[in-house]
Order: structure tokens, then sequence, then C-alpha cells
């Protein structure tokens, strides 16, 4: 629109292509040429610059990328791993201009599911936000008990192998090995949880010298207590003290950021704030955000852009952004200026 709008504007009538002659632009540009008569090319400069400014200031909806079905899509989607006939694949967003030889900070995340199942789209407006802003940001599949028949056991197996092969293929990815961050949502951020605290539950055959731990962790009311009162204990309650991630905290547990809502049925508050508390003992970071009145999964609900908003500021303090967040809290967001 703004370019034909440019080319009409120096343009006649007479030299004007039959396109624009019919177009709606013969309807606005008499009053255009009023308020702007530059009719030569001596002033194309300026002109756009008066059209090309307010473009930059549009605001469009948060990840702005293709889309199909109403969603951001994904850049590639490559296979990670293969158990029997079953091929997962990661999802993968990559910042605006992005190249192999880049060196940028990276995210997978996990979508949610109770273990059951789910779909990676759960996060691509997530992914397609921070790979905007910079990230090479992943939805990663992995087995479940709909899809597969598996175990809450295989979920944790494959997350840690989505970790492996995102480090292991970090040079060809354009991605730093030392600044992956894993996140997800209800058992999707037990998955998250589980890659940075759970020692056991490693695929067979994988090389073990390439580190499953993510330097980082975003949370949205993620299932980290097991435990007898815990979220699922029934499924997991033969391994369930090396399988919680609360109950595995220790110093290495990464930065961690979690979002949760006051509303929540199968993640009480308080099993939040003993999170927190416990990371604090073994002197590693949590910023726990609550929200009041929000119930599971509000985080692609109501308070989607307050959640990523944060996500990002979390992602700064750690060096892994810059800038400040272009997100507003309408969900709009503001394109870059350069």
């Amino acid at each position: 629109m703004w370019f034909n709008l440019l080319r009409a504007a120096i343009e006649t009538p007479q030299t004007r292509g039959p396109a624009l002659k019919d177009s709606k632009l013969e309807v606005i540009l008499p009053t255009f040429r009023t308020i702007h008569p530059l009719h030569t090319m001596k002033h194309l400069t300026f002109l756009s610059t008066l059209l090309l400014v307010p473009f930059f200031a549009l605001p469009v909806a948060a990840g702005n990328k293709s889309k199909a079905n109403g969603l951001a899509k994904p850049d590639q989607v490559v296979q990670y791993k293969r158990v029997g006939d079953t091929s997962l694949h990661i999802h993968v967003f990559n910042p605006p201009g992005h190249k192999s030889s880049d060196k940028v900070p990276a995210i997978v995340f996990f979508f949610g599911g109770g273990w059951n199942g789910g779909s990676p789209n759960q996060f691509y407006r997530q992914a397609a936000y921070l790979a905007s802003r910079g990230m090479v940001a992943v939805s990663a599949e992995y087995r479940t008990k709909k899809s597969s028949g598996t175990s809450p056991q295989e979920c944790v197996k494959d997350g840690k192998s989505a970790v492996r092969w995102l480090r292991g293929h970090a040079a060809e990815l354009g991605i730093d090995p030392n600044r992956i961050a894993a996140g997800g949502g209800s058992a999707g951020g037990h998955v998250a949880a589980a890659t940075a605290t759970l020692e056991g539950f490693n695929e067979a055959g994988e090389n073990a010298e390439t580190s499953c731990r993510p330097d980082a962790l975003v949370l949205f009311n993620p299932v980290f207590d097991n435990g007898p009162e815990g979220y699922g204990h029934d499924r997991v309650k033969d391994y369930w003290k090396d399988f919680s991630p609360i109950h595995n905290i220790d110093s290495n547990t990464p930065p961690t950021v979690v979002f949760l809502g006051t509303n929540d049925k199968l993640i009480p508050v308080n099993t939040g704030k003993r999170f927190q508390d416990l990371m604090k003992q073994a002197d590693a970071r949590c910023d726990l955000h609550l929200y009041e009145g929000q119930s599971h999964g509000f985080f692609n609900k109501e308070k989607y852009a307050e959640t990523l908003i944060e996500a990002d500021k979390f992602l700064m303090s750690l060096g892994y952004l810059k800038g400040q967040p272009t997100l507003s809290a309408d969900g709009t967001q503001r394109l870059p200026l350069n």
C-alpha cells in the first residue's frame, strides 16, 4: 500500500499503469496531492520518509511471521530423534536474517497436556516473538500416552534428547551452546524443569558427554512437584523421588522464572513458593510471578502478553536479549526501527 501510494503520487494519470488507474488509490490521490503537492522526483526522498516512518511505527500481531491456521509458521522443522518408527522434530523459529555462522541464544519449549497429548503449536506465538527479539526459538515434539502409548518417563527422555541435540548441533543452527534455555507449560513445564534437575531418564545410546542441562528455565504453571501431594503421583509413584523436579533442586539448577495463577487447581501457590524457597536455599535464582484469580493454562489466554513480557525481561537480565520488550500489554508488537 505504501509503495503504491508513493509511486502514484509521483506519476501522472497518463503515465500511471492500468492497475493503479483502476485502484482505490484514484479515490484518495486528489486529497493526498492537495495536502502534499509532491509531483516531482526532487521530492521523492522527503515523500519516502513521510510514508515509511509511520510504517515502522505500526503495531503488528506478536510473532508476525508467515502464518498457518492463524499461528506463526516455523522457518523449518527438523528431526532431532528417532525411536523405533517414531520420528520427533523441533519446530524452529529463527531471528530475522539469521545465519548458521551466528552465535545467538536459544530456547526450546515443551507443550503441556498432562503427559497424555498436546502439540508444539501451543508455543508458536512465544517462539515467534522471541525469535523476533533475536533468539533461535524452538518448539519440540515429544512422545505422549496418546501419540505413542508411552509413560511420563519417555516425555523426560525426549526433553533431554532435544536439549542435548540442540547443544550438539549449535554450530550448524547458529546458536550459542552455553546459552540454551528450556521452557514449557504444565506437563511441558515439568519436562523443561526435569532436563535441568534430574540425573536419570536419559535415552540409551545417546552421548551423555553432551549436557542436556539448560542454562535457564522459563516455566508456565509447571508440574514440578510429583510427590505424594503433587500432580500425577499415581502415575509415577514407583520412581517419583527421582522424577519430581522440586525434590531434586541443587546449586546447579539454572536461573528460573515461574508464572502461576492463584486459582490454579493443579499447582497450588504454596507449591510455587516452596519451589522458590528451595531454589533460594540452594543459592539458585527463582523469580516467581503470581497472577491473581488466574487458573491453569492462563498464560496462553488473558495473560499471554503480560507473561511473555516478563519472560522477555528475565531473559534480558541474563543477557540473552537486548533492548526493551517490543510487545505491548494488549498483545501488539512494534516493528524495530533498524
